[in-house]
């Protein structure tokens, strides 16, 4: 989950301040369709959701706004997807570990309790305790891994979140403009 989370958000990371140059000067030299066609050859969250306000350029605000909201949330989806489950794991792990160190310690209560603390007994004993010592151990070194997947995910998220709504919002001022301006030039 971690290897592919890694890869999914490095290719989710747009150059947005270029992205936006890009479309801004496709939009004043090619018009919309040169814009669309700038956001269709780039990759990531940013470029799908300007061509989805892109799109919408020749309907109303309203619609475009709409489009770039859903849609948003469709890639905010994305961004986060199978982030609960190391989450769950951060969770789990110590308690599969404190679970082995109950297992452990009831193993060597047993020996005590039979009677077997001498001689080669002690060796079950050591065992037990062992056995112990070594799941806790286990589940913390998983559960701390995990941790810092988890936090060095969500900061990602919530990176690439700020300039998603960054963008929604620049992109959304584009298409209030282009309305504007095929408005003012059919009267």
């Amino acid at each position: 989950i971690a290897i592919e989370r890694i890869i999914f958000l490095n290719l989710s990371t747009t150059n947005s301040k270029k992205l936006i140059d890009e479309v801004e000067g496709a939009l004043s030299s090619g018009g919309l369709e040169a814009a669309k066609e700038v956001c269709r050859n780039t990759k990531g969250p940013i470029a799908s959701i300007f061509y989805q306000g892109l799109d919408r350029a020749n309907e109303d605000l309203d619609s475009a706004e709409k489009a770039v909201v859903a849609y948003g949330g469709v890639q905010m989806g994305q961004l986060e997807k199978n982030v609960s489950w190391i989450s769950l794991f951060i969770a789990l792990a110590p308690m599969l570990g404190f679970m082995g160190t109950v297992i452990g310690m009831i193993k060597s209560f047993m020996e005590i309790a039979n009677g077997n603390i001498e001689g080669a007994k002690q060796l079950e004993l050591a065992q037990g305790v062992w056995e112990a010592l070594i799941t806790t151990a286990g589940g913390l070194v998983i559960s701390i891994i995990a941790m810092t997947f988890y936090s060095y995910f969500r900061g990602r998220v919530q990176n690439h979140t700020a300039e998603l709504e960054a963008a929604g919002t620049h992109i959304l001022a584009l298409v209030g403009s282009q309305i504007q301006q095929s408005q003012t030039g059919s009267t």
